[in-house]
């Protein structure tokens, strides 16, 4: 199996790019799922506190690679060739995707942060709170925490979101055709 994971900070983009996937036909995986299941599971709000502590209590109690297993799992039990992983946070789950499937690309979504910070603020998901310069910050550093950095430094590529929203889905659009060597997607 061939995985393409997205990485990139809170309001990159990479929801959009999952979105053009999923209309190419792909399978696609959400890691913040695996997170948002078990915290209703625990019956709690999905607050960005919320999901960020049972984030965090999920790589103390299985391991920092926990939710990239769990993902891995949901991938392989797709029977696709081909899956999007969408929100690796730290280079420790994109050695387990390494080392766990046949081909791994790592892709990162950047967009500059006052782009960013706008986005978070008209997209009104209930992970993101008021949104702030200060709640952002907030969360990269949490999210940094996790290793994110490192992870980048690892893509493969790097898509830049600094232009339309069109602008984003063609350039997914064609680095997914040429990773999946298919071109009548």
């Amino acid at each position: 199996m061939k995985i393409i994971g997205f990485i990139g900070m809170p309001g990159s983009g990479k929801s959009e790019a999952s979105e053009v996937a999923k209309r190419m036909g792909l399978k696609v995986v959400i890691m913040g799922d695996i997170i948002r299941q078990e915290t209703a599971r625990l019956g709690l709000e999905p607050t960005d506190e919320n999901l960020g502590k049972v984030g965090n209590v999920l790589r103390e109690t299985d391991g920092p690679d926990a939710i990239a297993r769990r993902s891995l799992d949901a991938a392989k039990g797709s029977g696709e060739d081909l899956v999007i992983v969408d929100g690796i946070r730290s280079k420790i789950e994109v050695d387990h995707f390494r080392a766990n499937s046949d081909e791994f690309k790592l892709v990162e979504i950047w967009t500059p942060p006052e782009a960013r910070l706008k986005r978070l603020a008209s997209r009104r998901r209930s992970d993101d709170g008021a949104i702030s310069y200060e709640s952002l910050k907030r969360r990269e550093s949490r999210e940094m925490g996790w290793g994110m950095g490192e992870a980048i430094k690892a893509a493969d590529a790097r898509i830049c979101n600094e232009g339309s929203i069109e602008g984003l889905r063609n350039s997914v659009r064609q680095f997914l055709r040429l990773c999946s060597g298919d071109l009548e997607r």
